[in-house]
């Protein structure tokens, strides 16, 4: 799943940052670790799917499923629109599940299945959602139920750990040539998957993974800064993070007409970054200040600006009434709600049944992103020169 069930200092989830900055596993040991409301969300999300495939699948009878289900839908992280998006993933796993039915009559499928990877990676475990062996193939099903980004099962550390770890758990019990990993997103709609030899992917672990997870052990190998720091506990002090974002400043923050057609595709390559880098910084300064008592030379903590509210509307409004006030000087039109909170209030599907031929979705405003995404080209130059005028 997108977060271990325990604590492992190389995680599975981080992989990707650990194996490309190895000494930040250990400097993350000197951070607290912090939770939230998202990461609840997750698991809520994943106990819930859980569920849903149990019964589908038949390991539990009808009873203890509304047992459970009951408790669950009493949740507050419980909505309609979640209930939908589990049924998306529950229905995408069954049909992987029928998939493997038509090469193997009885294959083994296993929830929630801890992996054990140690042989590579020091302590190293993990657990799979799902877990499907049929005919020569085993797959890994994780379900991530975040909406940031899409995430690719292609090449991916985390899922190819698991998948290692499933293999080294299962070869010997089953012919196993080859390996599948595969990421369901509902909220994004997006399903990625990616196979593997077995074969390479014992490779991939002895070769890649070992040597990288002694070195992060060892807190030892070069500090690395990218896209892998997003997470990283240690993001807002890293000295290597801030030397790379802090690498701008040799462009003397010229005016970009001044800058040369090399130099501003380098600017974008690192702009996003640098936003990011920035807004950690801040973010940890804050916090210092205000739940540490921390005190920045030159800065100080003050009182934010704020907006006047009431205190209590409904004495408002009768306070009014009385004073002979007539309801259209008190009270604003009905508004609709928006298109994000009406779907989660009525539901995904309700809400596509009922208002989908009412949704419509502009022309996009044009915006420059790297050449590795997905959306097509537009040759728009006056959309693009006009953009830019603004």
């Amino acid at each position: 799943m997108s977060e271990e069930r325990e604590h492992a200092l190389l995680s599975a989830s981080g992989a990707k940052r650990w194996m490309t900055c190895t000494p930040s596993a250990q400097i993350e040991e000197t951070f607290p670790e912090s939770k939230s409301e998202y990461a609840d969300e997750g698991s809520f999300a994943h106990k819930y799917a859980e569920l849903q495939l149990k019964k589908e699948l038949g390991f539990i009878n009808k009873k203890e499923f509304k047992k459970q289900a009951d408790i669950l839908m009493k949740d507050p992280f419980y909505s309609t629109a979640l209930e939908e998006y589990i049924q998306s993933y529950v229905t995408i796993v069954m049909e992987r599940v029928a998939e493997a039915k038509t090469r193997c009559k009885d294959p083994i499928i296993m929830l929630e299945q801890k992996l054990d990877f140690s042989q590579w990676v020091p302590e190293g475990f993990g657990t799979g959602d799902v877990i499907i062996i049929a005919d020569g193939v085993l797959e890994v099903i994780d379900l991530k139920y975040g909406k940031g980004v899409a995430v690719s099962a292609e090449d991916n550390p985390q899922l190819r750990l698991y998948g290692v770890g499933a293999l080294s758990q299962y070869d010997n019990l089953y012919d196993i040539e080859t390996v599948r990993t595969t990421i369901i997103q509902p909220r994004l709609d997006s399903v990625s998957s990616d196979s593997i030899s077995a074969k390479d992917l014992y490779v991939w672990a002895e070769n890649e993974v070992k040597p990288k997870a002694e070195q992060a052990m060892a807190g030892e190998g070069e500090f690395v800064s990218g896209d892998h720091c997003r997470f990283c506990r240690a993001k807002a002090q890293c000295r290597k993070r801030a030397d790379a974002n802090l690498e701008l400043a040799r462009y003397d923050f010229k005016e970009p007409s001044l800058l040369t057609d090399e130099e501003i595709a380098d600017v974008l390559t690192k702009v996003d970054q640098l936003q990011s880098w920035v807004s950690d910084v801040k973010a940890f300064a804050l916090d210092q200040a205000e739940n540490h008592g921390k005190k920045w030379t030159g800065w100080k903590l003050v009182e934010g600006r704020s907006n006047r509210m009431y205190s209590d509307r409904t004495a408002v409004a009768e306070t009014l009434l009385i004073a002979g006030y007539e309801d259209e000087k008190i009270y604003e039109p009905k508004e609709i709600r928006g298109i994000t909170a009406m779907e989660k209030v009525l539901g995904k599907k309700t809400f596509e049944d009922l208002l989908n031929e009412f949704i419509i979705k502009p022309v996009g405003k044009p915006t420059l992103v790297p050449e590795s995404d997905k959306r097509p080209e537009i040759n728009s130059i006056q959309s693009a020169v006009a953009d830019f005028a603004e």
